[in-house]
């Protein structure tokens, strides 16, 4: 099988609008699986996923269903349109035999009936599983490991999260495509140093951990900007301007939202440092977005953003933190890894080294910029995904009493950590 041969449906959830790395992820994907010649159908579909309610899971079905005309038009449920999808609509392409189903774990992890009834039907889909609905005891745990065993395959975007799966469910054959890096242009950094945390302001991202480390550094000469969605959980971004004000932050710490285009861009010329002390993260896209920029990177040891912090080192570079230590300094890593829970002390301590300690902001800063020309580029990715699609067997599993669509009242999957 050819690239040209492909034709992709990727269903992908339309009710996270902001700038999240799972969204840039599939766009990625999508776009290059492209460039190889493949025809590739993206389909977001609204609803309130995880999970979704019965009306959102039968219109999964129903592309899961669907004969692979362009607008989702088969609908078994009668629910209407069963989601927008945009490319491949020229007639060569729309022939149902040769599409393969991609389906974002958002939504396919919490309809495992949904994919079962569809590969009983002859129409198996496969999973795109950027993060993982819940931990052990949590219902979405369930649900996840039913609708991974219905898949046609699983496609993890990170080694971190591939590992989850297996260690939770069992499963073995995972393929792991871990996200690609645009080249960008090298930061120029600022005076006084300029740090950057670009990332959606949730509580998981754990903007408020950070803002109480900097409070503790007001001693020193710095700027900080936290550049994310504030629409995402409004409460939360407005508890963080709030104690930004509290804490005498309002004129170093700016706090404008999610930015785009030339005001993003100025932002990542300006930095210095990036941070990403996320809670619990499954690979982190703004850590090689900043390593691209030579911009070194604080992360949460513990988190897959060590891995995506390492993702440009060179081969004999290990990431080896042991159990409390802040930095991890016998290697020319972009940044380092620091061990975190709810006391901001080990986060400002590493802060106050890096803004006092010159030779230490030269070494991580060297680590970035030899590292940013080693990142794997999305064309890799959509390679990898590739190869994982065109090899693998594309038919359902036998099974002796094939599964209905679900009820009206099936119940919904348990909220993932917030992208």
């Amino acid at each position: 099988m050819q690239p040209s041969d492909l034709r992709l449906r990727l269903v992908v959830p339309g009710n996270v609008r902001h700038n999240s790395g799972g969204n840039v992820y599939n766009a990625a994907l999508a776009r290059e699986l492209s460039a190889l010649g493949a025809a590739v159908q993206t389909c977001p579909l609204d609803g309130d996923w995880p999970g979704g309610s019965p009306a959102d899971r039968r219109r999964l079905a129903a592309l899961l269903h669907d004969s692979g005309d362009a607008g989702g038009s088969g609908d078994p449920g009668g629910t209407g349109r069963a989601g927008d999808c945009s490319g491949d609509t020229g007639p060569e392409n729309s022939g149902a035999d040769n599409r393969i189903t991609l389906v974002d774990g958002l939504l396919a992890c919490g309809a495992p009936e949904e994919l079962a009834a569809a590969a009983a039907a002859g129409r198996p889909a496969w999973i795109l599983l950027h993060m993982p609905l819940g931990g052990p005891g949590l219902e979405g745990a369930g649900l996840e490991r039913r609708a991974l065993r219905e898949a046609a395959g699983v496609i993890c975007t990170s080694r971190s999260a591939a590992a989850g799966i297996r260690a939770r469910h069992g499963l073995e054959v995972v393929t792991v495509a871990l996200p690609g890096t645009e080249p960008a242009p090298l930061a120029r950094g600022s005076e006084p140093p300029h740090l950057l945390a670009v990332a959606a302001l949730l509580p998981n991202k754990d903007q408020s951990l950070l803002l109480a480390a900097l409070a503790r550094l007001t001693g020193l000469p710095w700027t900080a900007s936290l550049i994310g969605s504030d629409s995402a959980d409004p409460a939360y971004a407005a508890q963080l301007r709030d104690t930004a004000a509290l804490l005498g932050l309002q004129d170093r710490v700016s706090i404008p939202g999610e930015l785009r285009g030339e005001a993003l861009e100025a932002e990542w010329a300006a930095a210095d440092l990036s941070l990403l002390i996320s809670r619990a993260e499954t690979y982190g896209l703004v850590v090689t977005e900043s390593i691209a920029r030579g911009i070194p990177v604080v992360v949460r040891a513990g988190t897959g953003a060590v891995e995506a912090l390492a993702a440009g080192s060179a081969p004999r570079q290990k990431l080896a933190i042991p159990p409390g230590t802040a930095a991890a300094e016998a290697t020319a890593l972009p940044g380092t890894a620091v061990a975190l829970g709810t006391d901001p002390s080990a986060l400002a301590e590493v802060l106050r080294r890096w803004l006092t300690e010159p030779a230490l902001r030269a070494r991580w800063r060297a680590g970035a910029a030899a590292a940013r020309h080693r990142l794997p580029g999305w064309e890799t990715t959509a390679r990898t995904v590739f190869a994982a699609l065109a090899t693998a067997p594309r038919v359902p599993r036998p099974r002796d009493n094939p599964p209905e669509l679900p009820a009206a009242d099936d119940s919904p999957a348990a909220q993932a950590v917030g992208q």
